[in-house]
């Protein structure tokens, strides 16, 4: 488990493994996406990392609308 602590300016250190396996650097974007059931998906904001959060989001509107 990760824990991280958000400031009173509301920034939050990303866990050392996280920007590992999200493979992000010091000056990178990453995106938070809210998908269908509440969960909260933090992804690296880059074209590949776009089209696999479009497809997780795709893939949890189809599961909802079965």
């Amino acid at each position: 488990m990760n824990l991280a602590k958000i400031s009173c300016n509301g920034q939050v250190t990303v866990p050392v493994e996280i920007r590992r396996a999200l493979d992000v650097k010091s000056g990178d974007k990453i995106v938070f996406l809210r998908k269908q059931d509440g969960e909260i998906v933090m992804k690296n904001l880059n074209a590949a990392a776009l089209a696999e959060a479009h497809r997780i989001l795709s893939t949890d509107v189809k599961e909802s609308l079965a």
